[in-house]
């Protein structure tokens, strides 16, 4: 058996399921009840780190779309962090006039920050 001595810090994947669970407006206790799982078990393993069991795991991950590349594989380049998965289940949900004033905005930010001016 290979002997190691690192242990996955749970926190960073707690907090992205916490962030996850915020941007899509779900509170703790709805989303324990959807899970079958007590609200002080979903804050102790966002604000704590708490492990949870590998089925928990994989349900609240799968269920928020969180790549968990990033926390397993820190040194690997990720294709795309959990923040670009969410953002891209958010434009999903935008009209096309929603999205032409996003990118005017994106294009905006890009602009401004090639010019100093952020």
């Amino acid at each position: 058996m290979r002997e190691t001595n690192n242990k996955l810090d749970f926190k960073p994947i707690g907090q992205a399921v916490k962030a996850a669970r915020e941007s899509r407006g779900i509170t703790r206790e709805r989303l324990a009840e959807e899970m079958n799982l007590a609200p002080r078990y979903i804050m102790s393993i966002e604000n704590k780190g708490q492990r949870p069991s590998l089925q928990v795991f994989y349900e609240l991950v799968s269920f928020f779309d969180i790549s968990v590349d990033q926390y397993f594989f820190p040194d690997k380049p990720v294709e795309k962090t959990s923040r670009h998965k969410q953002l891209d289940n958010l434009l999903d949900s935008l009209s096309e006039k929603d999205l032409i004033i996003l990118e005017a905005t994106a294009k905006a930010i890009l602009e401004a920050k090639a010019t100093g001016e952020e």
